[in-house]
């Protein structure tokens, strides 16, 4: 049958739980993976569910010091002289195409990657390789499809999709097999995209390439509490995301300042690592809310899920940046709705498409401090309002985005799109149906 060569960034990264999700979701789907990551995190925390996967990772780049990493190059290298040997008009075409690229070390660097991801795939006998992002897994996997003339496909999320050169993300969605975005409104900048740079009659023939596939979240996980989110003290405020520019964190303090002159009474725990943080306790200090809001740093996702069952309020003040960077569809966001819990989110990218203002939510304008802190203050002085949007915000993910279905979802495409069409007759039905009866 073959395998499916499975190409990430970093693996295991904390931030990156619907990664995670998604290759523990296609392994339990029955899909022979095997995963491959450009670099090691190297975090200090790691998700307890990192266990759970079945497949050995593959690093292009070795963990350790200077003598892995040269080592690494290394073995790079002897990867693309053994496949130019064998598949000299592959390798010569391939480099034709470079001259093409923006960045000549890049492109040097991407081919030398390529090389040594093809030759995993060619070893483990890939009938296909995914890039879990838009922007180097993809150009990667697109190289190294080249090389060996093995299809690929690759998924668009947030900053992957919004910050890559939008002309070779065009080229890329045209050689790909089929793309895979987890909210509409990546859909919509990938079409854009495409329309932008191949003319509207070749995008117009790719779209139906394009495949929305939400990320889901574990509703057996992440559930409402069984009593009272806390026994006694003010309400509590929570907020999940790295410490980078799009969370929005600057005016959600901004906005908590506010509340704080009204005289509105609460708490604010922020869970999330990353360079802001100097940034945030001066500006928290500033606006006198020390005491207030409390920095929690990285936790893991059972730590965070313990934050859930406590917190009143979520918030995801997200914003778009200069840059152009901006979240899809937070996996915050939908534990926080599985957990019951009010969500107030910004009018940015896929987060409207979870959060319907006034039902399963409320959302306010990117950027707009009042706004934000009028949505957050009424839901901190309106318990019925809080079980109201609380309680929809649950049923919606049952509905619609339990993590299960969403990975049956994925897995299904990955079947039909590159597995059924060579695979023996009924094989690949009876395939998914034997191992979600398993499950």
């Amino acid at each position: 049958m073959g395998t499916l060569t499975y190409l990430t960034k970093r693996f295991p990264r904390l931030s990156e739980t619907f990664i995670l999700d998604e290759i523990i979701g296609l392994e339990r789907a029955g899909l022979p993976l095997r995963l491959v990551s450009i670099a090691d995190p190297g975090e200090p925390l790691r998700q307890e569910r990192t266990a759970e996967v079945k497949s050995a990772v593959t690093y292009l780049h070795r963990p350790g010091g200077a003598r892995a990493k040269a080592a690494s190059w290394s073995s790079m290298a002897f990867a693309l002289f053994e496949l130019a040997i064998r598949r000299p008009r592959g390798v010569a075409g391939v480099l034709l195409g470079l001259r093409d690229r923006d960045s000549a070390a890049t492109a040097a660097k991407h081919l030398l990657e390529a090389a040594y991801l093809a030759r995993v795939a060619e070893r483990s006998g890939s009938r296909h390789i995914h890039a879990a992002f838009a922007h180097s897994p993809a150009a990667i996997a697109e190289l190294a499809s080249s090389l060996i003339g093995v299809p690929f496909s690759f998924a668009a999320h947030a900053k992957d999709l919004y910050l890559a050169n939008p002309r070779h993300l065009a080229h890329r969605i045209e050689r790909a097999a089929f793309v895979m975005v987890c909210s509409a409104s990546a859909r919509d900048a990938l079409l854009r995209v495409a329309a932008t740079h191949l003319g509207a009659q070749r995008s117009a023939a790719l779209a139906g390439r394009v495949r929305l596939q939400y990320h889901g979240v574990d509703i057996e996980r992440f559930v409402p509490p069984a009593g009272a989110r806390r026994a006694s003290g003010p309400p509590v405020v929570l907020a999940v995301g790295r410490l980078v520019p799009k969370k929005g964190y600057p005016v959600l303090i901004d906005a908590l300042a506010e509340l704080a002159a009204q005289g509105a009474d609460f708490r604010c725990r922020v869970v999330g690592g990353g360079g802001m943080r100097d940034e945030l306790e001066a500006r928290i200090r500033s606006a006198g809310l020390t005491g207030k809001v409390e920095l929690l740093g990285a936790r893991t996702q059972e730590e965070v899920r313990q934050e859930y069952t406590k917190a009143d309020v979520f918030v995801q003040a997200s914003v778009v940046v200069e840059s152009g960077d901006r979240d899809g569809v937070p996996n915050s966001v939908l534990e926080a709705m599985a957990s019951a819990i009010p969500v107030v989110g910004t009018d940015v990218a896929g987060i409207p498409e979870v959060l319907l203002d006034g039902e399963t939510g409320l959302v306010v304008p990117a950027g707009e401090s009042t706004a934000l802190a009028t949505a957050i203050g009424a839901l901190l002085s309106d318990s019925d309002l809080r079980a109201r949007i609380g309680g929809a915000g649950r049923r919606k993910v049952e509905r619609e985005l339990a993590r299960d279905e969403c990975s049956r979802a994925v897995a299904q495409s990955f079947w039909e799109l590159a597995f059924a069409p060579g695979a023996p007759a009924g094989f690949a039905a009876v395939a998914r149906r034997t191992a979600w009866e398993a499950v």
